[in-house]
């Protein structure tokens, strides 16, 4: 058995790599997808796809909407959908990729510092397991495979 795992959350430091890193260490049968980690590219991509927009709204609009695109398929096809969330970014994405995958009803594994217990509570309750850092959530996924 090998499980998809989408790493849905902060961009702005390495807990994907890390967490990456681990499972390969671990031998775990886990293939990690996620939103795109290139912020440049993310920005531009509707650029890219639709051409040169005529003012920064559209470009965001339009790159969103490819985004978006690519998140609903990736979180579709995952088995388990991991959300970390920093204390320095506010993370409008996470969480919503964390509620969509809520209702698609994919497991959500939420990570946390205590400190953004009451800003996640809602979000909190409706994952599966609520962890502080990346690597308890890489131990209760390792544990399915006991």
């Amino acid at each position: 058995m090998e499980l998809t795992v989408y790493l849905a959350g902060e961009i702005h430091n390495p807990w994907r790599e890390e967490l990456r890193t681990q499972a390969i260490k671990w031998n775990l049968p886990l293939t990690f997808t996620g939103p795109m980690e290139d912020h440049d590219r993310s920005d531009l991509i509707g650029e890219k796809i639709l051409g040169k927009q005529p003012t920064t709204v559209l470009r965001d609009e339009t790159a969103s909407s490819i985004n978006n695109l690519r998140t609903q398929i990736l979180l579709s096809k995952s088995d388990v959908v991991i959300a970390y969330f920093g204390d320095q970014y506010k993370q409008w994405n996470s969480a919503m990729d964390a509620a969509t995958a809520i209702t698609l009803n994919k497991p959500v594994i939420l990570i946390r510092d205590e400190k953004l217990h009451h800003a996640l509570k809602e979000l909190a309750n409706k994952a599966q397991l609520v962890v502080e850092t990346p690597e308890q959530a890489l131990k209760a996924l390792a544990y399915i495979f006991e």
